[in-house]
Formats: C-alpha cells, sequence, structure tokens
C-alpha cells in the first residue's frame, strides 16, 4: 500500500551507534573554522542565477530566494491528488514524485502518471505536458524526483549506470522537464567496508552514481537543474560517524551521501536535506539536537556551509557548499512527517542564518543571507493544511526576494 505520508528514518531509532567526546568535537570543529569561517563572518547573498546560453527549452534563472514541493504525481494518499496546472505560483521547483527502477539493482527508472482508478481527476499526458510547459513558462523549474520511501536505487553495475541514464532521459526528454532530483532513502546508498575517503569513492553503487548524473549534466548541458535530498543519517550523521567505520560493525550507510554531494557540488544546483524522520544528530557544538525546532535546522544547515571533518578526521573535511545550493528541507504539515516545525520556528531559523539575529540556543559559525530558500515534503500536504507552509514562506521573503530576473514576480 503506497502511503508515503511519512518517510522514515534508515533505523527508524536515534542515530547514536557511538559517541563522540566532546573534546574530539571541539578539535574537529578547530580544524573545520581554521579552513573555513570563522564565528560571526557573514557570506555574501548569492545574486540570482542566469540562464546559460545554449539552455535547454524552459530553462530559467532560480529566483534568490526559492520554494521547492514535491508533488505527489505517480500515487495518492491522504492528502489528494493536486494537478500540476494547480499547483500555486509560490513553489519554484516542483519535484515530481517518483520515478521508481524496474528492480532495485535493475537502474531502470519508470514514471508514470497517478492511474484514474487511484487518483480522480488525474490529467491526461497531453495536459500534463502542457502544464509543465506552463510552469516552465512561468519561470519554475519542474524535475523528476528519482527514488522516494519505495524506490530503493541500486546503481550496483555499469550496467544498471547506463541504464539509469537512458531511462532518467527518456522521462526527461518525454515529458520536457528540467532536470533531476535524487532522492535515495533506505539502502540504495551505503559504504562497502574499507571505502573511508569520501572525496575518493570506491564503492560501485556510488561511483557509477556520480558517473550517471555526470552522463546526464553533460548531455543536457548548463541548463540541467540537479537537486538533492538526502536524510540527515546520510549527511551530517558524517560528522561521527562514516560507514562501517575504521574497525567495522557502524551502519555502512552513515554518510554514504557525503562522496556523492562532494563529487557534484560543482554541477549540483540545490542540496535540501530532509530535517525530519530524523534522531538526534550532533552538531558542530559537540551536542545532540533533536527535530523539529529551529536549533536543529540551525545545527543541521551550519554544517553544510560551515563544513566539518568527516568522523571527526580532521585529514577529511567535508568543504562547505555555498548558501545558494542549500535549502532546508521540512514537513509542510504535522501529518506530513515526523519533525513538523511551527511556521514561527522555521521564521527563528531563517532569521538566524540569514541575519543572525534571535538564534536561542545554538550560535550557527557565519551568516548567509543567500541562503537558497525551504523545501517541503510535500506540496499536496501544504494545500490539505490550507496552504500554511507557502504562506509562511512568502510572507518572510516577499515579492522583492523571489522575484526572477525578467522582473516577474512569484506571488
Amino acid at each position: 500500500m503506497r502511503l508515503r505520508s511519512r518517510r522514515p528514518s534508515p533505523t527508524g531509532r536515534t542515530h547514536r551507534p557511538r559517541t563522540l567526546s566532546a573534546a574530539l568535537a571541539a578539535v574537529a570543529l578547530a580544524a573545520v573554522l581554521g579552513l573555513t569561517a570563522q564565528p560571526g563572518t557573514a557570506r555574501a547573498a548569492a545574486a540570482p542565477e542566469t540562464a546559460p546560453a545554449g539552455a535547454r527549452p524552459g530553462a530559467a534563472a532560480l529566483p534568490a530566494h526559492t520554494l521547492v514541493g514535491y508533488l505527489h504525481t505517480s500515487f495518492a494518499n491522504g492528502s489528494g491528488y493536486t494537478r500540476l496546472a494547480d499547483v500555486p505560483d509560490s513553489w519554484g521547483i516542483i519535484d515530481l514524485a517518483f520515478g521508481e527502477p524496474t528492480s532495485a539493482t535493475s537502474g531502470d527508472i519508470r514514471f508514470s502518471l497517478c492511474p484514474q482508478a487511484e487518483c480522480p481527476g488525474v490529467e491526461s499526458e497531453d495536459e500534463f505536458k502542457a502544464a509543465v510547459k506552463a510552469k516552465q513558462a512561468a519561470g519554475k523549474k519542474v524535475l523528476i524526483s528519482i527514488g522516494g520511501q519505495n524506490g530503493q536505487v541500486q546503481l550496483t553495475t555499469t550496467a544498471a549506470r547506463d541504464a539509469f541514464v537512458r531511462s532518467v532521459g527518456a522521462i526527461i526528454d518525454r515529458y520536457g522537464l528540467d532536470g533531476l532530483d535524487i532522492d535515495f532513502e533506505g539502502h540504495s546508498l551505503a559504504l562497502d567496508d574499507g571505502d573511508t575517503d569520501f572525496k575518493n569513492p570506491t564503492t560501485p553503487a556510488v561511483v557509477n552514481l556520480i558517473s550517471a548524473v555526470r552522463t546526464l549534466k553533460a548531455e543536457y548541458g548548463a541548463g540541467f537543474t540537479l537537486t538533492m535530498a538526502p536524510e540527515t543519517f546520510f549527511v551530517q550523521l558524517g560528522y561521527q560517524f562514516y560507514g562501517s567505520g575504521p574497525f567495522g560493525g557502524q551502519d555502512p550507510r552513515a554518510g554514504a551521501y557525503l562522496p556523492v554531494i562532494h563529487a557534484l557540488r560543482d554541477d549540483l544546483t540545490l542540496l535540501h536535506v530532509q530535517d525530519y524522520n530524523s534522531g538526534p544528530i550532533m552538531g558542530l557544538d559537540g551536542q545532540y539536537h533533536t527535530m523539529g525546532g529551529a536549533d536543529f535546522h540551525l545545527a543541521m544547515t551550519d554544517m553544510l556551509l560551515t563544513g566539518f571533518p568527516v568522523a571527526g578526521n580532521k585529514d577529511h573535511v567535508f568543504p562547505p557548499l555555498q548558501p545558494s545550493q542549500v535549502a532546508i528541507g521540512l514537513p509542510a504539515s504535522s501529518l506530513a512527517g515526523n519533525g513538523y516545525t511551527p511556521p514561527a520556528q522555521v521564521t527563528q531559523a531563517l532569521d538566524c542564518l540569514t541575519k543572525n539575529t534571535g538564534c536561542g540556543g545554538y550560535q550557527p559559525h557565519g551568516s548567509w543571507p543567500g541562503l537558497r530558500g525551504l523545501m517541503a515534503w510535500s506540496i499536496n500536504w501544504d494545500r490539505y493544511n490550507n496552504g500554511e507552509f507557502r504562506k509562511n514562506f512568502d510572507s518572510y521573503f516577499g515579492s522583492t526576494f523571489h522575484s526572477y530576473a525578467d522582473g516577474r514576480s512569484d506571488g
């Protein structure tokens, strides 16, 4: 039964395979800060991107601040079906959920609209394609999201890699999409024993994924939009634990997205880690932070924008991403996933990260006015909840902040 109302954590338990001493955490953080921003350093706001010459039809500039949402396109659940044409204008990037493989290791990704019997009122394929073009004409980007809770993707062979490239390219071409969202969850990514350096991965499923995405990027050019939506287990948990560890025994999925993010950072449009359905995660302050409040989003986002030593190793520092490459991922409502954050707490997190005001219990190592925005699971759940999530985004950033290069306001 494909409910997909929630995205469970990989283990369903607190992420504490082992503990990291406060002393080690302090040493590790000092190593990071020697290579990145010092406390209180403000980073320049990123200017809105411009559409590159030769970009595929429909490619448009991202606004300085963008609202990203997943649209339940291939399935139904309690949130109800929403036609693409009916998605409110606030959503700047629309991720079509989901493309899934024919089997976990095939690499052959399939995508189709929700059946009429499951989704009364679903549009025809021609209507859907017309809606894609209309959204693009309005400055939006429409992506195919691969994976999700049920779509385990393990590119363990070069044959699977090549099938992934062919099948994802076919979906993009069929519907005229702008690019790809990688939403690998569960057991899609795990590091082989002995794969300990995120800068030089050796695990076939990781190496083949990187290769596949680079091939797609080369095929579609500079206008290709690439986003990722990993869970905290696969990213920030890497501050403490990476793969099975030097002595084995750890969960091999810990930090397993880090080599993918790092290898593709020059091609990456946006990373929006799921700050929900997560166990407590240690931040750069050496303290565990729990989802559902501003501090969790501050600690998790600070790690991405400051950088951190992977598994506490000062010789393996994950460099910071650009603020324009980062958005905060949240559930759109209390029904959408564990870790729902009330609008006032979302606003507090944005104030702290972009203005260095109202930070509360966690003080980030900089302020980033160019933080790209927010991601929600999902557009459907937000609509079910009377648009609370998008209205809060619009209220915070306003039309001045998410207006496009052509002067059109996304109100």
